[in-house]
């Protein structure tokens, strides 16, 4: 039975008893029952295991860590997919404990591992932004275009809320020559562009840019942005558009 097919008693009793195993397989370095539950089918049941251990770091970091070296190292994509998720619930608030993983898991030859790499340098970057944003500056040169798009992708979150975190980290990738992280590029400014206070943050940075084709594709993104996502935007579609053209003529 799949965990969202359990009652809400049901969930919560469960994560409960997945709490208490994960910390006794930790403290014993047993990890049999961890490693069940890393690998498990279910989303939501990983999810609780790198959750529970996130939690268990604050008392317990050195055998938490010891863990998540022994799920990253598996043969199986989805506990390391867990041991990178692990990490990222550490990386809100140590990020130092836990770039290396980052590191590793950017080169993982499965595409959910570096996922979760994407997924995890979001929630880190958001809640602890300096390491995180300068330990993903490192990248963006990176002579691997894939690490270069994810690197791009997983500093959007932050960018919602600060967009002027991320623009400089952005506006070194706007003459890169692959077009899937130009693309990359485009759709992170319409995601940054479209919150209280971000257009005209993002509007004033991109006067800045050289790569004046990638910027019209940016400034068509953020136009599209806020018709999609009108109902959480600021500005209405037609507000930003006469915004945009008052600082770059007609778009």
């Amino acid at each position: 039975m799949a965990f969202y097919d359990l009652s809400k008693e049901e969930r919560a009793a469960l994560v409960r008893q997945m709490e208490a195993v994960i910390e006794k397989a930790v403290q014993t370095s047993q990890l049999q029952s961890l490693l069940l539950y890393a690998a498990d089918e279910d989303t939501y049941i990983r999810k609780n295991a790198y959750q529970a251990l996130g939690k268990i770091y604050h008392t317990q970091p050195a055998a938490v860590l010891q863990a998540i070296t022994t799920l990253a190292q598996h043969p199986d994509a989805k506990v390391r997919q867990t041991a990178i998720n692990a990490a990222g619930e550490i990386g809100r608030h140590d990020f130092g404990a836990v770039s290396a993983y980052m590191d590793q898991g950017l080169t993982d030859a499965h595409h959910s591992v570096r996922n979760a790499v994407i997924g995890s340098v979001k929630k880190m970057g958001e809640k602890n932004p300096v390491p995180v944003l300068a330990w993903a500056k490192g990248y963006l040169q990176h002579p691997d275009k894939e690490i270069r798009r994810e690197i791009c992708h997983g500093i959007e979150l932050r960018g919602r809320t600060h967009p002027q975190d991320i623009l400089p980290l952005l506006k070194t990738l706007q003459f890169d020559k692959t077009a899937r992280v130009r693309n990359t590029l485009v759709h992170v400014l319409g995601q940054i562009a479209y919150k209280k206070g971000c257009l005209e943050t993002v509007t004033a940075d991109l006067k800045t840019w050289e790569n004046t084709e990638l910027v019209r594709a940016a400034l068509d993104e953020i136009a599209d942005v806020h018709e999609r996502y009108k109902d959480f935007a600021v500005k209405t579609q037609e507000e930003a558009i006469a915004y945009m053209a008052k600082h770059f003529g007609d778009i």
